[in-house]
């Protein structure tokens, strides 16, 4: 991509224009994202991606996030200084969506999409390091948020996630650095599993966009 023309993204020989310039400024177009967004998923996850007419409206809210129209995502109540908590029922489609957006905005900082079982599974075998290695400067979204084990080391259970959300906050407090984070768990189950602390950090830290409860399982 060239920083001449953000607005444009290749793949491979084909060029994809999100929208046009104005002086330095992208004004996108949204079915040209769209575009973009189900040729992009083609190549990540195979030839069965696509968009589903459902999710246009999920999916216009997590682009205006991406392209960081504040004026426009103030209207739907989100915050671009936060994170996303993208929520849904199993198979909606979260983490293909999540690990799909970035590339929406290759001219900023990607995040790194890490399953919290494979950071519980970390603690169990290095311990506390694991916590401070995820509450760094880093910019990660934890993927599947709740179905994660309870952390076990030399005999000592931690709930991992919830210390590392406590110092995701402190960190976003500090350094304005973000997290994202995807989940099956509406909000009672959130603070079920992680306490009210947690969770009164976690609506700080976090945008909440939420599928429908009754969205499709993609996977069928």
């Amino acid at each position: 991509m060239s920083n001449l023309k953000p607005h444009i993204i290749v793949e491979g020989a084909v060029q994809y224009s999100l929208g046009t310039m104005r002086g330095n400024q992208i004004l996108y177009d949204f079915d040209k994202m769209l575009i973009y967004l189900d040729a992009k998923g083609k190549l990540l996850f195979g030839q069965k991606f696509k968009i589903y007419k459902e999710d246009r409206d999920i999916l216009y809210k997590l682009c205006l996030y991406f392209i960081q129209d504040r004026t426009a995502c103030k209207e739907f109540g989100i915050d671009i200084d936060k994170g996303i908590l993208l929520s849904g029922p199993v198979g909606c489609g979260k983490t293909s969506l999540i690990r799909l957006l970035k590339h929406l905005v290759p001219h900023r900082k990607p995040y790194e999409v890490v399953p919290t079982r494979n950071i519980v599974f970390g603690f169990n075998h290095i311990g506390y390091k694991t916590i401070e290695d995820y509450g760094n400067t880093q910019f990660f979204c934890f993927d599947d948020l709740g179905v994660e084990p309870m952390g076990r080391h030399y005999g000592k259970d931690c709930n991992v996630l919830g210390e590392i959300l406590l110092s995701r906050h402190d960190l976003f407090l500090e350094k304005k650095i973000k997290t994202h984070a995807t989940t099956n768990l509406n909000a009672q189950e959130l603070e079920e599993l992680y306490g009210i602390r947690v969770r009164s950090r976690m609506r700080q830290l976090f945008n909440l966009v939420a599928f429908d409860r009754d969205s499709q399982d993609k996977r069928v």
